[in-house]
């Protein structure tokens, strides 16, 4: 071991406790030290940080980060004062500071006790940044998620793009742009970007081990908040993110998986900055479980044990997917990556682009139909993934670890049409995209095809016995294996390489998995659809003639003991303690203490004569019932206000007051409305409307109503009513 290496290795264990470094580390951080540009891409997980904040906290002066993020650059900083003496050691200068925090920063920087300073390109561009940096020691400038500098990038930003004239304006220091996903066409732009082109390139493998990799078709609305409630209660106490494109759909599903029981907060661009930091902190520190979020949240975020990551919605790109997935596992142990995938959401993301100009339009098209040939393709996905940024890899170490190669689909022996597919390849002459190549495979004559003269080759219709999905599984069969190749940057066009002419010079025998034909789920579909209950019919039939039974026993109507609806939940869900008995649907404490027991010991034989393994998950409940309401109406019924001050008060019209009053005393809390009934009826009335609330099993109201010959308005007898289900179940 050479001496710097060991003085290295000794920095290393001194300053963050490691005994050694991982992959390209060290070559890089030799590198920096050196005074040499370095450009270095590295997945997540790897230890990118590391290559910049150790030679930092090395050196003479201070090492300026810039970062794209707030959020990131909090997290960075946090993470390094823990390892300083001081919190001075490390800081960041952004727009979330007042005056005198600026102050402050600028004073430790002066003084040299700054070894990190993290900041924003918008803040780094103001003039009164750049005269403050060119008084102090700058030991080198490092560009973190320089993929941000390519429009070919998934998070493009055009402050990034004036990055290096700004430094060259404060000094001549090396420079370090490091990233986690970048396509060789990213990494040109970069380099030529930031004037690196002779920078050292430090390349790792793109190849996470340990995410295993799965697309699952996106169903209506209900069955795949479900199935995400199913994944995440298998995997209870573990921490993940739920990526959404939209805020409303981010604080949608967070409200839906917390009124299931799941520790969630929502992260997105409209809540305040305090209280997306507080979001944040509260999942770093494992105060919830899960964070529903947009693709703002994550980037450097230092939790190594995220367990899952879930894309409700397709990403914009492959690079976005590999970036958001890669915060799942960073500890290297397992981690679960689900895309729920719709082929409408495609054009959803295309009609986001129509206002684009033409060129970042054709851009963000290409990067879409990528990331739609990696939803649909039936090929090794880790295959597919890093062929895509440019990495050859062989689909028999993916060691099962995605669901084509879990789950594999039967192949079909598809030489000869492969060999047809690769000649019309070569007919075009690289002048056309896989859309244009099958519909001549299939005969469609579209303008574009006969504008080429392409409905004259003879190749034109050969295929049409076999569909789209077909020849398409063919393209890109060969564009994974360098027979064919794509070029992104001019639409997509398709041209035949060299290994692609030898292959039909000297064919070998070739079968293939047939790709995945998704259906479209419409928004009307997907939007609308109620979340029900897909329950067991024949426990349900049992559950309801207990219920008449104990209705019998009590003297009481049956919808008194329990209500239809958490009968159903109960045929869902199989609660076989008094406590899974209290999470179902209209249910509570007292009712489960009072009703309860003769239901979960039915249930309990049902499962055990049924062989039934009850599920992980609950069906899902609305979240219609917000607890600070619930909690604000009984208040007020403790009060003894009257229910019209209480509907003003709670922003609710008098019906609407009604049905969430009922539906706090049907899940079993006890209420006394007797201080406002009293002004309307005497006693004797009262037990008249009672007994026939009793005698009736008809929960009608107009017909309670009419009973009454229309003395009681409806809203007074679902009062009534109220009152009565209070008294006699609670």
């Amino acid at each position: 071991m050479t001496q710097q290496t060991a003085d290295l290795r000794k920095s290393l264990k001194d300053f963050f406790g490691f005994d050694s470094f991982k992959g390209n580390q060290e070559a890089v951080i030799r590198s920096i030290l050196e005074g040499n540009d370095c450009f270095v891409i590295m997945p997540t997980g790897a230890g990118k940080s590391l290559c910049y904040q150790l030679p930092a906290l090395m050196q003479e002066g201070t090492a300026i980060i810039i970062s794209p993020l707030i959020a990131l650059m909090k997290n960075q900083v946090d993470s390094i004062r823990g390892f300083g003496e001081s919190d001075a050691i490390a800081h960041f200068l952004n727009s979330s500071l007042t005056k005198t925090q600026t102050k402050t920063v600028k004073d430790d920087v002066a003084s040299g006790k700054t070894k990190m300073l993290y900041v924003a390109p918008e803040t780094l561009k103001k003039d009164e940044t750049v005269e403050f940096l060119r008084s102090v020691k700058v030991s080198f400038v490092a560009v973190d998620e320089a993929h941000c500098i390519s429009e070919w990038g998934h998070d493009f930003r055009p402050e990034y793009r004036r990055i290096k004239q700004i430094i060259k304006a404060i000094d001549d220091v090396p420079m370090v742009a490091l990233t986690a996903t970048a396509t060789p066409k990213v990494q040109f732009d970069i380099q030529k970007n930031l004037n690196m082109t002779d920078a050292k390139v430090f390349k790792s493998s793109f190849n996470r081990d340990n995410l295993y990799y799965e697309v699952k078709a996106k169903g209506k609305k209900g069955q795949t908040l479900k199935d995400i409630l199913s994944f995440i209660n298998q995997r209870a106490g573990k921490s993940g993110i739920i990526y959404c494109l939209s805020r409303k759909k981010v604080e949608e599903i967070a409200e839906i998986l917390v009124a299931n029981g799941v520790r969630a907060l929502p992260y997105h661009a409209g809540l305040d900055a305090k209280t997306r930091s507080s979001h944040q902190d509260k999942f770093l520190m494992e105060e919830v479980d899960v964070i529903v979020a947009t693709i703002a949240f994550g980037m450097g975020i230092d939790k190594p044990d995220v367990r899952f990551v879930i894309h409700y919605d397709v990403p914009k790109s492959l690079e976005g997917y590999y970036q958001e997935t890669g915060r799942s596992g960073r500890d290297g142990k397992e981690g679960d990556c689900v895309l729920f995938y719709n082929p409408n959401d495609n054009e959803k993301l295309e009609k986001f682009l129509k206002d684009k100009p033409v060129a970042e339009r054709e851009i963000g098209t290409q990067l879409i139909l990528e990331m739609a040939s990696f939803a649909e393709s039936s090929q090794c996905r880790r295959k597919f993934l890093l062929h895509y940024f440019g990495e050859e890899f062989d689909s028999d170490n993916c060691n099962k670890m995605c669901d084509n190669c879990r789950h594999p689909k039967e192949t079909v022996d598809v030489t000869k049409e492969f060999v047809t597919m690769l000649e019309v390849a070569k007919a075009t002459g690289g002048r056309v995209n896989i859309d244009h190549i099958v519909e001549i495979m299939v005969g469609e004559a579209s303008n574009e095809v006969k504008a080429y003269k392409h409905d004259q080759l003879p190749q034109f219709g050969v295929g049409k016995d076999r569909d789209a999905t077909f020849w398409k599984s063919t393209v890109r069969l060969g564009l994974i294996n360098n027979l064919l190749e794509k070029n992104i940057e001019k639409y997509g066009l398709i041209s035949l390489l060299d290994k692609g002419e030898d292959f039909i010079q000297n064919p070998r025998p070739v079968k293939m998995p047939i790709d995945t034909k998704f259906e479209n789920v419409s928004d009307q579909d997907f939007e609308n659809v109620q979340l029900e209950s897909l329950y067991d019919k024949d426990l349900y039939v049992k559950l309801k003639a207990l219920q008449r039974e104990v209705a019998r026993e009590k003297n009481l109507p049956p919808y008194v003991i329990f209500q239809e609806s958490s009968l159903e939940d109960m045929a869902t869900k199989y609660p076989i303690t008094l406590e899974e008995m209290e999470n179902i649907s209209g249910v509570g404490k007292n009712k489960a203490l009072k009703f309860g027991q003769p239901f979960i010991e039915l249930i309990a034989t049902y499962v055990e004569e049924n062989d039934i393994d009850r599920p992980h998950d609950m069906v899902l409940k609305t979240v219609a019932n917000k607890s600070g309401k619930k909690i604000a109406i009984i208040q007020n019924i403790d009060k003894k206000l009257v229910i019209d001050d209480i509907a003003r008060s709670q922003a609710l019209s008098v019906p609407e007051l009604l049905d969430e009053i009922e539906n706090i005393v049907y899940s079993g809390t006890k209420l006394d409305f007797s201080y406002y009934i009293d002004e309307i009826i005497d006693d004797e009335v009262k037990e008249e409307i009672f007994d026939y609330f009793r005698g009736t099993e008809d929960n009608d109201l107009d017909a309670a109503v009419n009973e009454f010959d229309g003395d009681f308005s409806h809203d007074e007898m679902q009062l009534f009513r109220i009152q009565f289900i209070s008294e006699v179940a609670n």
